[in-house]
């Protein structure tokens, strides 16, 4: 049975954490951003932790 592969669009988006959380980027930082504020800007620029709704659907994607 050959191997299985992982979902490359949610291996680009998603990285593990050594201790085995999964972080992603902030979304609404792509364009229009000339009506934000730069408060708003700088926080949108940090990753965040993936939800634990969505951990489990990540987790599959990724093959972890």
């Amino acid at each position: 049975m050959p191997k299985m592969k992982s979902h490359r669009g949610a291996a680009k988006r998603f990285k593990v954490t050594g201790s085995g959380s999964i972080r992603r980027r902030r979304a609404y930082h792509s364009h229009i951003l000339t009506k934000k504020s730069p408060k708003r800007k700088r926080n949108l620029r940090k990753s965040t932790a993936v939800d634990s709704a969505n951990i489990t659907a990540v987790r599959r994607q990724l093959l972890v």
